[in-house]
């Protein structure tokens, strides 16, 4: 195995003045955390020269032999191309010590952005992470996430208002059935947030224009991919990124910015179209192949045996970025994470 995928520090090039590292992302629904399509958001990065991803590129059209135009990570993931796949991730593959994935689970992404809003202490999204998943039950914990989302999000319909007392008003009889559990105590440091709640909302009809949504994991996940490839030695780092309408030049400014100010030396987010760049391409290979492999994990689907693929698991957790924000414990050791991890509390 890589030496750096050990140690956490990005891969070589050490000669290079910048590293020019291209990125995509898989599992993206917006602001809709709790009630889209995917439970895992990944954000993969690659540091992989132009011919040799077009080469990389080459040998799966060889291998697949798909008559379609564009690659995407589904035709990696059929099983009759198993095989490919796991060339793909292996060591001697074509990205392998040279490509990091950051991973976000969708549920504590949320928990983690509610508390840091309503007690200004992202360290309760552990404590509610285990509140939702244990002592709510199924329904009830999926009722609070939905009512947790549509506080938080940016875009709340005809009534943005709304959002605040149809919280609160869940939550209050949440606490009442929870009253003689240890969900009482999480969910009551929430009550006294509601002031804040109020400014939130009030702050999202009054603020800048340019807006950051504080629910969307892309800009987060964009600054902690250039720390990752930054490193603790701040090398200068450029990302070039598949086009995304989230990525206005606004927003752009604030991820530049932000990274900047966090110690990291991002000197340019430059945006192309993924067709055009088969080092993008490879990243949407390993990003798509990694909100997969996660998510069966986390919901246990696969091979039946209620922990999704543990081979396909084991070939990802190389490229797993250590500062991914994570909440289940039971997959965190598979994917070589710590939980909960929120380490992107300071990049918001």
């Amino acid at each position: 195995m890589d030496p750096h995928q050990d140690s956490g520090a990005p891969p070589g090039d050490d000669d290079a003045a910048v590293r020019e590292i291209a990125c995509d992302e898989s599992g993206s629904d917006g602001e809709n955390l709790t009630g889209g399509n995917t439970d895992v958001f990944a954000h993969a990065g690659v540091q992989v020269p132009v011919a040799d991803a077009a080469r990389a590129l080459r040998e799966i059209r060889d291998r697949i032999r798909s008559p379609a135009t564009e690659y995407k990570a589904t035709h990696l993931l059929r099983e009759k191309h198993r095989t490919v796949l796991e060339w793909f991730l292996a060591p001697g593959g074509p990205v392998h010590g040279a490509a990091r994935v950051h991973l976000t689970e969708k549920s504590f992404f949320v928990l983690d952005r509610l508390a840091g809003v309503l007690v200004d202490d992202r360290g309760a999204a552990a404590e509610l992470y285990r509140t939702v998943r244990k002592a709510l039950g199924a329904e009830d914990g999926q009722r609070f996430m939905s009512v947790a989302n549509r506080l938080l999000r940016t875009r709340n319909g005809a009534e943005p208002g709304s959002s605040v007392p149809l919280f609160f008003e869940t939550l209050d009889g949440l606490r009442r059935a929870c009253a003689d559990t240890d969900a009482g105590s999480a969910l009551g440091r929430l009550a006294a947030g509601r002031g804040r709640a109020e400014a939130y909302r009030a702050g999202l009809l009054d603020g800048p224009a340019v807006r950051i949504p504080v629910l969307n994991p892309l800009l987060p996940a964009i600054v902690a991919t250039a720390a990752y490839w930054s490193g603790p030695e701040r090398r200068p780092v450029r990302l070039v990124h598949d086009r995304q309408n989230l990525l206005t030049p606004g927003r752009i400014a604030w991820i530049e910015e932000t990274a900047r100010r966090s110690g990291v030396a991002l000197t340019e987010l430059r945006l192309v179209v993924a067709r055009d760049d088969p080092r993008v391409q490879l990243a949407d290979f390993l990003a798509g192949i990694a909100r997969k492999a996660a998510g069966d994990a986390l919901r246990g689907d696969g091979d039946g045996d209620g922990d999704g693929d543990p081979g396909l698991v084991a070939l990802l957790r190389p490229y797993v970025d250590p500062a991914s924000l994570w909440g289940d414990g039971g997959t965190a050791d598979a994917l070589g994470l710590s939980a909960p991890n929120s380490s992107l509390r300071a990049w918001n």
